[in-house]
Formats: C-alpha cells, structure tokens, sequence
C-alpha cells in the first residue's frame, strides 16, 4: 500500500514536470498562449487513460506552466481548471481510447476562450477563440495525444504498473 502512495506521487510529479517543460519549450517558440496556442504538453492529457496519477501531475504541471509563463491570473485559475477537467473526463473515457482526447479538447475550448477576451482583451471575438484554441487542442491532444497512446499502450505494464489500491 506505501509502495502504491510513492508510485502515485512519483508519477504525477513525473508529468507534471515533462508538462512544464513541454510548455516552456512551445512558450520558447511563441505557441503556448493567446489566441493560437499549440502546447505540446496537452498531448499529455491523454494520461489519465492510463493512470489516475496523471490528474493532480496534469493539474499541477499546467498551473506552474502557467505561473512561468507570465499568464495572468484569470488564465492560471481557469486555464488550469480546464486541464484538471479534460483529465477527469479522460480518466472517466479510460475504457474507450478513440474519446479520450475529447474531454481536454472540449474543457479548453469552452473555457479559454472566454479568459483571451475578457481578461487579456485580445482582439477578436469568443467564437474566432473558440476556434484557433480548438484547433491548436485537436492537434495537441487529438494527434499529437492518441499518437502518445498508441506507442505508450506497448509499453503500459513497464511505465504504468499496476499495484496494490
């Protein structure tokens, strides 16, 4: 059972950290906020298929990714909301793999929209964030996550074990 606590903890500060770093990298070419965002971090969300571990580390690594980045606070509250609620919502899809990308597509282009302009006040309107932020999370999660899935799922019993709940 402690066995089961360390590797939960290890795991989430695992993706959490890669989150961050994959954030920093896409921030380092101008992709990871504003109106067009390509994180290649959110190809993580795919995670919770895999384990629960992933939920707080996703949370979490999107809230620090955030504060680094110099987001405001409007969109590290609810931009990591976003990513907590597209990881709930893998999670719970775990038993279907072609819908699990859905939930963090979903969550980010309904709620980050909304944060580019009434708190950014980039020019522009919700429905045209609407859809550059979708598309940037359809080619991040959609792609660039079920690409992750499929290599991860040959390798899950070495990176995911499964122990003792």
């Amino acid at each position: 059972m402690k066995n089961s606590k360390a590797l939960f903890v290890a795991q989430a500060a695992v993706i959490a950290a890669l989150y961050v770093v994959l954030t920093l990298l896409a921030n380092s070419l101008g992709l990871a906020n504003y109106a067009v965002q390509l994180r290649f971090s959110e190809a993580l969300t795919i995670l919770p298929f895999f384990t629960p571990a992933a939920i707080p580390g996703l949370f979490l690594g999107c809230l620090i990714s955030n504060l680094l980045t110099g987001a405001i606070v409007w969109d590290v509250v609810f931009g990591s909301v976003a990513t907590l609620l597209g990881a709930v919502g893998t999670y719970m899809l775990r038993r279907c793999k072609w819908l699990a990308p859905l939930p963090p597509i979903a969550a980010n282009t309904l709620i980050v929209p909304p944060v580019l302009y009434f708190a950014y006040r980039i020019p522009g309107s919700i429905p045209y964030f609407m859809l550059t932020v979708g598309i940037g999370e359809v080619l991040s999660c959609g792609i660039l996550g079920m690409l992750l899935l499929f290599v991860l799922q040959r390798y899950k019993k070495f990176i995911f074990p499964v122990t003792d709940r």
